[in-house]
């Protein structure tokens, strides 16, 4: 069995136990080993044959035996009893974005809603809005959501830039230590930083093509592949994730990894210029069209010049405007990692970190930060994790003390909060109390199924909080798993421009919200930008390289993201 297939299995048990009413750290057993076992770049299998299942991480010796089982009889034996008590199609229609274990249960006691077929018809014929806690833009987002299921390429074989570009690049570096290899690079959707990428793309060069391709073939992490041949190979990774790895001689490197970095939209565009100028483009080279001679070239420098162009980053390559820039010599300065000062959204175990107060703020100065903001839930967050006033006023003096202690004019621990956003757009801390605070990051955790227009006048009414420092991930998204709730981000951005309040881009690889359209609008409107990561540990500290990926392909600069600046002139824009 692939890791894609045994993943699968769990995941389909945990939701049967979730719709059976199973406790909820079960359940998250259940999910969080699935996605350890279908991100595993070795074969999982193998490690279960070989009694070794156990170091996968989130597998315990109870998973392993259930994974013994099904990779002995096919089935693992809870799920088969489970499937006796509840419609096996029912799975399906919990991943419904939107929908869950929960409300397809619900929907399934109330209106035997059993297939997606059931779904739809019953949101169609507006049944689902009498649903207890559902309601009419349920139905809307059920519609919306189905029909983005039946989109080409936007099904379960996208997966998060952060499953997929370590393996690239873990197959990159091991190509580039081949002997015959020259240049190899990571070309697609992956080198442009998108949201999520549904394959690896791979070019390189060598003196021997076809033993690269067999080099290839013989990884660890290549669970099938192809026939091997002088222009590469085409392969899939044990986690399922295709590998197309193709082979040019280095006079045409250029063409080809600019070919198979552009974005579709990017490439069409480049094209149709190019026509209008007497030229061919292709992967294989630039031909004049009057005398046929072709051009080929060993850099992406020099296809962009060839063509009269700026070179152009690779996160700007989404056909939104940067070819007529890079012909004016307009393109912006793209913000940098190493520009970042601070990073002003992170949790410990206060809420729900997992690690405290002094391993954050050692881990933030380590990383060579000027200031940090240790930003806990509160106290309406509705996870079971939030911090209650009393508690908060207790933080703020450990923060006092801690800066006493290990502060200095290099480095400074700013005691905040991330405060729950009411319905009415109030905040659930005394005011006086929110005083107190540093940095004050508002977002919107409870109560999603609003209309946009509620929702809307939440949101600017936190805004309008003198209080408010910044708005944490504005549309609630979780890729792939929770679509955004409506909101109107232009009259967001809007408020936040006349009253100062920052506006973050969340470099959780799961949210990126703000994403790059967003984020654009609201910069190009005059919001001051905040990249941060939203660390639930030291570990995810690193998630900064999304947040800066986001705000990179929103064609932002240093001058655009608030927290470039150093502490005192950040401090200026508090006030």
């Amino acid at each position: 069995m692939t890791n894609g297939d045994i993943a699968a299995a769990l995941e389909e048990l945990g939701v049967l136990y979730e719709l059976d009413g199973a406790v909820r750290y079960r359940v998250l057993a259940y999910s969080t080993a699935a996605r350890a076992i279908r991100e595993s770049p070795v074969s999982v299998e193998e490690l279960a044959r070989a009694g070794r299942a156990t170091e996968i991480p989130g597998v315990g010796k109870t998973l392993a035996e259930k994974i013994d089982a099904l990779l002995d009889t096919g089935e693992i034996p809870a799920a088969a009893k489970l499937k006796a008590k509840f419609p096996a199609t029912l799975v399906a229609v919990t991943r419904v974005p939107g929908i869950g274990p929960k409300t397809a249960r619900l929907l399934w006691e109330e209106l035997q809603i059993a297939t997606l077929e059931d779904l739809k018809k019953a949101a169609e014929e507006e049944k689902i809005r009498d649903v207890k806690g559902l309601g009419p833009k349920a139905e809307v987002n059920v519609l919306a959501s189905l029909e983005r299921l039946g989109e080409p390429g936007e099904g379960p074989g996208r997966l998060l830039l952060s499953t997929v570009r370590p393996i690239a690049l873990e197959l990159a570096a091991a190509l580039r230590e081949h002997p015959g290899a020259h240049r190899v690079e990571v070309a697609g959707s992956v080198r442009r930083w998108a949201d999520t990428n549904k394959d690896i793309d791979i070019i390189a060069t060598a003196e021997e093509p076809k033993e690269l391709a067999e080099f290839l073939v013989g990884h660890a992490l290549v669970a099938a592949a192809g026939n091997p041949s002088d222009k590469g190979l085409r392969a899939q990774t044990h986690n399922g994730i295709s590998v197309d790895l193709r082979i040019v001689p280095p006079a045409a490197f250029g063409n080809l990894l600019q070919h198979f970095t552009g974005s579709q939209a990017h490439n069409i565009q480049l094209r149709e210029d190019a026509v209008k100028r007497g030229l061919s483009v292709s992967e294989h080279g630039i031909t004049d069209t009057e005398t046929d001679e072709v051009t080929t070239c060993e850099t992406e420098h020099q296809v962009y010049k060839r063509l009269g162009y700026e070179f152009i980053e690779p996160e700007l390559r989404e056909g939104r405007g940067e070819l007529k820039a890079a012909r004016e010599g307009e393109l912006p300065k793209l913000v940098e990692l190493g520009d970042l000062r601070g990073d002003l959204h992170a949790h410990t175990t206060l809420s729900d970190g997992r690690n405290s107060l002094d391993e954050m703020a050692a881990a933030g100065r380590e990383r060579g930060y000027a200031y940090m903001a240790i930003t806990d839930h509160s106290a309406s967050h509705g996870f079971g994790d939030d911090v209650q006033p009393d508690r908060l006023r207790e933080r703020i003096e450990e923060v006092a003390a801690w800066n006493e202690e290990h502060g200095s004019r290099r480095f400074r621990l700013l005691v905040g909060s991330e405060i729950n956003i009411g319905l009415d757009g109030s905040l659930d801390y005394p005011e006086d109390l929110v005083a107190e605070l540093d940095w004050v990051m508002a977002s919107v955790h409870t109560s999603f199924n609003v209309s946009e227009k509620d929702m809307t006048s939440r949101v600017v009414a936190a805004i309008e909080d003198p209080n408010v420092d910044c708005i944490g991930h504005l549309t609630g998204r979780l890729i792939g798993k929770r679509e955004p709730y409506g909101i109107d981000v232009e009259a967001v951005a809007e408020a936040a421009a006349r009253t100062g309040t920052m506006i973050e881009i969340n470099g959780n690889p799961n949210r990126r919200d703000l994403n790059d359209r967003h984020a654009r609008l609201a910069a190009d409107a005059g919001v001051r930008i905040v990249l941060n990561t939203d660390a639930h540990g030291i570990d995810t500290l690193a998630n900064m390289t999304y947040a800066v990926a986001t705000a990179r392909r929103a064609w932002l600069t240093k001058a655009d993201v608030a927290n470039t600046r150093t502490w005192s002139e950040f401090k200026k824009l508090l006030s």
